[in-house]
């Protein structure tokens, strides 16, 4: 199956793109895909980066082909 990947603020550049298409055996949930994500690109503070599928902040799902995962670097308030 193929996913595609979007990476925002300090995630994109630690990974050096914007986006990219992972073809993924079947069987991987949202969660697993960002353990490994963050381990590929050694992202600091690995606990404060979020998800996104398919626009929904959404970590326990089963990827399916064809969906669009966010990486999602800390958001600020004020």
């Amino acid at each position: 199956m193929k996913i595609r990947l979007r990476y925002f603020g300090m995630i994109a550049e630690s990974a050096g793109k914007n986006d990219e298409v992972l073809e993924l055996n079947d069987g991987i949930s949202a969660k697993e895909l960002k353990a490994r994500q963050i381990e590929r690109f050694e992202l600091p503070d690995p606990e404060s980066v979020q998800i996104a599928v398919n626009q929904n902040l959404e970590e326990e799902v089963e990827l399916k082909d064809g969906d669009e995962v966010a990486f999602l670097p800390p958001f600020a308030g004020g």
